[in-house]
């Protein structure tokens, strides 16, 4: 169930969202979250990448870990590694 749902985030919407633009960003940041550990980048490499401190970077990778149901960071790389998700490196952007 879990697969299937980051799955089809992954995906884009299939239509225009609806959802409150708080809940939209931080399903964003969550992706983006995701992406960097399936890059297997350390909390302080996350915070870089994302221009975020790193006392954030851990609310954010101990949230998803929670939401995701996963016991370790390195299940959430895995996970991000079999769905395809990565994280855009900033030249690319």
């Amino acid at each position: 169930m879990t697969r299937r749902l980051i799955a089809e985030f992954a995906a884009g919407p299939a239509r225009q969202p609806t959802a409150d633009p708080a809940v939209l960003g931080t399903l964003r940041r969550m992706g983006e979250v995701l992406g960097c550990l399936g890059e297997g980048l350390s909390n302080a490499g996350i915070a870089e990448r994302l221009d975020r401190a790193e006392a954030t970077v851990k609310t954010h990778v101990s949230r998803l870990l929670g939401k995701l149901e996963l016991r370790s960071r390195v299940q959430a790389a895995v996970l991000a590694q079999e769905l395809g998700i990565q994280r855009p490196h900033p030249e690319a952007a």
